[in-house]
């Protein structure tokens, strides 16, 4: 009489795994809670025990949904990042996130690549792909370190640098990502591929993605403030408009070639300098942030999901690689990139070990395989799954109370 069908108990499970993650911290803390080691965990548990539930989501068999579903999420969580940003004309705020971006990336890329040669023993080809896909800080679980929303002000150099290097690296791992993929279809010959890697994937590629953001970021705020003059869009509820727009400007970056990941953040912060006193920038942040949080928690809770699938293939060598990217290699790196800067040395520690992995490190590796048959690829996803759930729990637990100490003592 009664059927367990495997879409309802999904659905059923989900929901309730989502309330737990948000509903249970509030009995040990009145911060608001920090969830996303939460629904992986509790995804986990539901997968793990309820009968019924769909085999489908594995990612080694369906990268194709994961892409698209984190393809969207990054999307959503970049545009609201380069909203957020109150101040962008200060030249010298912006001098570590350049050093993060420049040196501390690719220099992670590099060391993480050796590592994974020399320790787990991976393909030159595998191990720059995993380099390059979990070396991008995260814009969507790094939320409690960034700057508050649009029009509250006081933004702090560690929560203004965490932002603007989330907003933008994101984007700029991607021609690393399309170096290992170049690498595993071409093996290593620089002379046959190099130079169009530099000329398409680096130079044009984010040329034209910081052009296209720039252009659809000022259109739309014509659209939704200036005309038709006495009655814009900007006067209504309605943030679907603007976000639509966004969608706009990663798909037309992504037809021209672009990457849509840099051109959405550029647009989130050129739109946002238009009447930048309006509230109606306040109400697009909470409309994009609430789109944001909900795929957020899909997307956790599918990962956590999939732990138990992948648990048998994870090797310990793959998940160390994993664990001295955050515990050893980011703070290091960071650390280095950082020395010269105005920061102090409190500052400079805290930019240098919260670097949150997250759905952007999915999203990639799903775009990988989606494109090229690795040989390590049940590994691949077992090492950025457990990844991400480490990088959730070390840093989610303790971020914001720690950035919160360093701009008070700061302050003080």
């Amino acid at each position: 009489m009664f059927e367990l069908d495997s879409h309802h108990v999904l659905l059923a499970a989900s929901g309730a795994c989502v309330i737990l993650a948000y509903w249970l911290p509030r009995f040990v803390s009145g911060r608001e809670p920090v969830a996303s080691a939460l629904l992986m965990v509790a995804g986990a548990a539901a997968y793990g025990a309820l009968p019924g539930m769909p085999t489908a989501l594995d990612p080694t068999v369906s990268p194709r949904l994961w892409e698209l579903v984190t393809e969207l999420t990054v999307v959503v969580a970049l545009f609201g990042a380069g909203l957020r940003i109150d101040n962008i004309f200060v030249g010298s705020s912006w001098r570590p996130t350049l050093r993060l971006l420049v040196v501390a990336l690719p220099l992670t890329i590099a060391v993480v690549a050796w590592i994974g040669v020399t320790l787990a023993g991976l393909t030159l080809a595998g191990a720059l792909l995993l380099a390059a896909v979990l070396s991008p800080t995260d814009p969507v679980l790094a939320g409690d370190l960034q700057v508050g929303p649009p029009l509250e002000g006081g933004e702090h150099p560690v929560r203004f640098v965490l932002t603007t290097e989330a907003g933008l690296n994101d984007g700029l791992a991607f021609p690393f990502v399309l170096l290992g993929l170049a690498v595993a279809t071409e093996g290593f010959a620089p002379g046959t591929w190099g130079a169009e890697w530099l000329a398409r994937d680096v130079l044009y590629r984010i040329v034209v993605g910081v052009l296209s953001g720039a252009a659809i970021g000022w259109l739309l705020g014509k659209i939704t403030f200036a005309i038709p003059r006495g009655n814009a869009l900007a006067r209504t509820e309605s943030g679907v408009v603007a976000l639509a727009g966004v969608l706009a400007s990663y798909g037309a970056t992504e037809l021209l070639e672009g990457y849509g990941f840099v051109a959405v953040f550029v647009t989130g912060l050129v739109l946002r300098r238009a009447e930048e006193g309006h509230e109606f920038h306040r109400r697009l942040h909470v409309f994009s942030e609430s789109i944001e949080h909900a795929l957020t928690a899909l997307v956790l809770i599918m990962l956590g999901g999939a732990l138990p699938l992948l648990w048998p293939v994870l090797d310990w060598r793959y998940l160390a690689v994993g664990l001295l990217l955050v515990l050893v290699v980011r703070p290091a790196v960071g650390w280095l990139s950082l020395l010269g800067t105005r920061l102090s040395v409190r500052e400079r520690a805290a930019l240098s070990f919260y670097g949150i992995r997250g759905i952007g490190s999915i999203y990639y590796l799903s775009y990988a395989t989606g494109r090229v048959e690795l040989v390590n690829e049940p590994q691949l996803w077992a090492v950025v799954a457990y990844t991400i759930l480490a990088s959730t729990m070390i840093h989610g637990f303790t971020a914001a109370t720690m950035v919160e100490r360093v701009a008070t003592a700061d302050d003080g």
